[in-house]
């Protein structure tokens, strides 16, 4: 694109970047800018930064969108972005919202947590759902105009609490014990914290490469992912972390004006949110330290679950399957998408000595019993082949360790290996087992999850087990690896085969 003496275009939106690079947070305020547009939108970005000259044409051609024009006059540089093909615009925006929120904000800590509530006991053979649960298609419209910055708060509240009562009346059809409130409001299981979080943002994966200090072999890498990169959007931190509004409270209290059944809330872990946003490729980073950011995620975290508790949360369960990507991952040194872990791959001991560190602090003091843990090989694709493969024999020690109360682990699909080598665990233990897989199409036989049922009960005693499916249903909103009636279904045949054998 040749330098222009002025443009011939009037811009929708327009801010001041400064003398930020694309790697130091332009791309950030550029993302945060050009979102709310409609395609054809055109945002000014002004900024002093040589280097801009080269970065943002390279990130409009990987994104999409066009670089229209661009002036300098002294050392000032003014560029004009169509959000999307120029030949999509579709006429002035003066109306476009113009979002003057400053990069970083101030981080408070509350003074004091709430303590706990007192929560119904849930009796063992209890049926429940992962979290999950596949969104409706109007839901996952909302969804993206929410990111983008189109929808109101308002708006998207209304949307999702429609999609939530859906979600629990087929529960409850179902027969289900504990309800969940099938995380309609969230992109995914993890990520979603990056818009509610203090001084994090959302933005696609694609819009890394003009962030990182490898820019082509982060390329490389973005081609043998298995989601189209710049459709999956990733947190990243900006500055310090904080936590002034909640990530999961408000899900849980409107589940309960809707029922009064115990409710279970599933939080990303202490180690899969410091996996995800420790982005080591990154040129320039808020924390000095993977152990420096990963001190403020626990913090954060740790407020989430006592507001959660004293809110009358009957389970706050904690994921992370990417523990077993550090066992079963190999050797291989390229990144994966498993679980949203772009940082680096360490060795095994010392990865599961830092998580179970990390997640004992998180529910230091808090009851056990109102805990749990969630573990899985990666639910992004009902493809199985595409999914980990191998036992639990090396995450046995630190199930030990971690100081909750309840396990909840996939173990209906062979992937899991064989469910013997969890007699090893702790006998205060609840174990969540995996019953059914919600990457298949066909509901399984009721006799196969009778029997899957029985043999739980025979290896760990009948007090100690609850039934689950292997993981959610819809992990990831833009992929759920089944529909509603058959997540239903699968529901209903773990609670016709526990009536079985009770």
């Amino acid at each position: 694109m040749d330098l222009v003496d002025q443009h011939t275009h009037e811009p929708d939106a327009s801010f001041d970047g400064g003398d930020l690079d694309c790697g130091g947070g332009l791309l950030l305020l550029i993302r945060r800018h050009i979102d709310p547009l409609e395609p054809g939108g055109l945002l000014e970005i002004l900024s002093t930064d040589s280097t801009v000259e080269i970065e943002l044409p390279a990130w409009c051609r990987l994104t999409g969108n066009e670089l229209v024009s661009w002036t300098k006059s002294g050392g000032r540089r003014s560029f004009l972005v169509c959000k999307g093909a120029f030949t999509e615009r579709i006429g002035s925006r003066a109306d476009s919202p113009a979002l003057s929120q400053q990069l970083r904000v101030e981080v408070s800590v509350p003074d004091s947590l709430p303590k706990p509530s007192q929560a119904a006991e849930i009796a063992p053979l209890s049926v429940m759902g992962i979290g999950s649960w596949p969104r409706p298609g109007w839901m996952l419209r909302a969804i993206h105009d929410r990111l983008e910055g189109r929808l109101s708060d308002e708006e998207f509240r209304a949307t999702a609490d429609d999609a939530v009562q859906l979600s629990i009346d087929a529960q409850i059809r179902a027969g289900v014990d504990v309800l969940t409130d099938g995380e309609q409001r969230r992109d995914n299981y993890a990520s979603f914290v990056g818009r509610l979080l203090d001084n994090c943002q959302l933005i696609p994966l694609s819009d890394l490469t003009a962030m990182v200090d490898d820019a082509e072999k982060f390329r490389r890498e973005l081609r043998a992912l298995d989601v189209p990169a710049g459709e999956v959007r990733h947190p990243v931190v900006y500055g310090k972390l904080g936590r002034s509004r909640s990530l999961a409270v408000h899900e849980f209290k409107f589940a309960r004006t809707y029922s009064e059944r115990p409710a279970k809330v599933a939080l990303p872990g202490p180690y899969l949110l410091t996996r995800t946003m420790w982005l080591d490729c990154l040129t320039e980073r808020p924390y000095e330290t993977r152990d420096e950011l990963a001190g403020d995620v626990v913090r954060v975290l740790r407020e989430e679950t006592h507001f959660l508790l004293a809110s009358g949360a009957t389970l706050v369960q904690f994921d992370e399957p990417v523990l077993t990507e550090v066992v079963l991952g190999g050797k291989s040194t390229e990144r994966t998408f498993m679980c949203g872990a772009l940082s680096e791959r360490l060795e095994p001991g010392p990865e599961l000595d830092f998580a179970a560190g990390l997640l004992n602090e998180v529910v230091r003091g808090l009851p056990q019993e109102r805990l749990g843990l969630h573990v899985c090989r990666g639910n992004w694709t009902p493809d199985e082949s595409a999914a980990l493969t191998g036992g639990y024999g090396p995450l046995v020690d630190v199930l030990k360790r971690v100081d909750v109360g309840t396990l909840f682990l996939e173990l209906a699909t062979p992937r899991a290996g064989d469910v013997e080598v969890l007699s090893a665990l702790p006998g205060d233990r609840r174990i969540g087992v995996g019953v059914v897989n919600p990457k298949t199409a066909d509901v399984e036989p009721m006799e196969v999850v009778r029997q899957r049922i029985s043999r739980a009960v025979d290896l760990f005693g009948r007090e100690r087990v609850f039934l689950t499916p292997d993981c959610g249903f819809a992990t990831y909103a833009d992929n759920p690896v089944a529909s509603a009636q058959v997540a239903e279904a699968k529901l209903r045949t773990i609670v016709e085969a526990r009536d079985l054998v009770r």
